[in-house]
């Protein structure tokens, strides 16, 4: 697929991820031609001022890496990074909530984090590796309710990231009404390739210039 490039969002989410780290992942965003680069929201406005009129978007997390703060907070820190520059936001699902089968919640965290996003596109991080296939299901179901653009498998920072099995568990839901997004442990083309064919229409990772290499990854995410 000569065209992988267009699925991926070049990932660079670490704590101790320097400004001098942040300018080389534009600089290969723009090489490549990745779709995006994903940052945390603190990076959003010098992303986007290093990739204006380049065609890659600027995606940032919110809620991240638990989901377990504050809708009022959710909300806010995404108007925050659209304000900022941000064309993107993946939101990190409340998944105690969702475990407790507290669908009104969910549904309204989502909601509110979809109008601070002013329009821009949302993508609800489920965390797959916490949920059973019915929750995924679930997940999936409220996330399209709630006005969501993508569901996503994962931040990389819990016990597992994505599997073939939870992708087309993932699209098998959201038929071609949503996006899916797989993220964590992408780390080669061949392992990309798989989550594409199983129904990705998105790849989260920091290894995207070894993908595009055909090199192996040992970067987590």
């Amino acid at each position: 697929m000569n065209n992988i490039a267009l699925f991926i969002d070049h990932t660079m989410l670490a704590a101790n991820a320097t400004i001098d780290q942040i300018k080389q992942l534009c600089e290969e965003a723009k090489k490549y031609h990745f779709a995006s680069v994903c940052v945390n929201s603190c990076h959003v406005k010098y992303c986007a001022e290093q990739l204006k009129d380049t065609g890659v978007n600027v995606c940032t997390v919110v809620g991240f890496p638990l989901g377990a703060m504050s809708t009022k907070a959710k909300a806010y820190e995404a108007s925050v990074a659209v304000d900022d520059g941000a064309n993107e936001i993946d939101m990190v699902l409340n998944v105690g909530a969702m475990k407790d089968k507290n669908y009104d919640f969910i549904l309204s965290d989502i909601k509110a984090v979809k109008e601070g996003c002013k329009g821009k596109l949302l993508k609800v991080i489920l965390e797959t590796c916490l949920l059973t296939d019915d929750e995924i299901v679930k997940a999936c179901e409220l996330s399209e309710k709630a006005g969501a653009d993508y569901v996503k498998t994962s931040t990389g920072f819990s016990k597992g990231g994505a599997t073939v099995e939870a992708v087309s568990l993932m699209r098998k839901t959201v038929g071609n009404r949503l996006g899916v997004k797989a993220s964590g442990g992408i780390r080669d083309k061949e392992t990309a390739l798989k989550m594409i064919e199983a129904g990705a229409s998105r790849l989260g990772c920091s290894a995207g210039v070894k993908i595009m290499e055909g090199e192996v990854s040992d970067a987590a995410y």
